[in-house]
C-alpha cells in the first residue's frame, strides 16, 4: 500500500502544469547601484521590483524573442523592389564591355572596343612595336601565321575600336 502511494505521488508531481515551476524573485537595487536578486525581502533603503522567473525542464523549446507581428495595415502596401547596386566596379574604360564579352574576346584572340592595354596583351601577347603620340598609344603586331594587327588606344589606355588586321599576300 505504501508503494502505491509513492507511485501516485510521483505521477501527481509529473503531471503538474509548468506554471507550478514559476517563482517570483525580488530584485533589490541599492542606492549605490548594486543589484541583488533574492527570494527574501530587500534591505532598508533598497528599491524593490518583482521579477517572475520560470524554470524550464530539459528538452523544452523556449522562444527567446517573441514572434514578429506580420499583419498588414490598411495604409501599408508591400511592394517588392529590385536591389539597388550602390557601388559597382567601373573599369577605366567606362564598362563598355562586360566581363563575359571581355573573356570571350581574350580567349578567341580578338580585340573589341573597350578593352584595356592589359586585355589586348592577354589576347594577342606583347606587341612587336609600341608607338606613343600625344598621349595616344598604338600597338603593332607584325606578321604571325600570315596576319598582322594594329591596335590604337586613347589617352585612358582603352581601345578605340576593333584591331586593324592585315593578311599577308602570297607572292606570285
Amino acid at each position: 500500500m505504501l508503494l502505491n502511494a509513492q507511485y501516485f505521488l510521483l505521477i501527481a508531481l509529473l503531471c503538474l502544469p509548468l506554471e507550478a515551476f514559476a517563482a517570483t524573485v525580488h530584485r533589490c537595487e541599492a542606492a549605490n547601484g548594486r543589484i541583488t536578486f533574492t527570494t527574501l525581502s530587500c534591505g532598508a533603503g533598497d528599491s524593490l521590483s518583482l521579477q517572475e522567473v520560470r524554470t524550464f525542464t530539459p528538452g523544452t523549446a523556449v522562444a527567446l524573442m517573441p514572434e514578429a507581428d506580420t499583419h498588414e495595415t490598411s495604409g501599408m502596401k508591400i511592394k517588392r523592389r529590385e536591389p539597388t547596386v550602390v557601388g559597382q566596379a567601373e573599369d577605366k574604360c567606362g564598362n563598355v564591355i562586360n566581363a563575359r564579352e571581355r573573356r570571350e574576346a581574350i580567349i578567341n584572340q580578338r580585340v573589341v572596343a573597350g578593352m584595356s592595354q592589359q586585355d589586348v596583351e592577354s589576347a594577342l601577347g606583347k606587341p612587336d612595336k609600341v608607338t606613343v603620340r600625344n598621349s595616344a598609344t598604338s600597338y603593332r603586331y607584325d606578321t604571325k601565321r600570315g596576319r598582322s594587327a594594329h591596335v590604337e588606344f586613347d589617352e585612358k589606355g582603352c581601345t578605340k575600336g576593333k584591331a586593324k588586321t592585315q593578311t599577308a599576300k602570297s607572292p606570285r
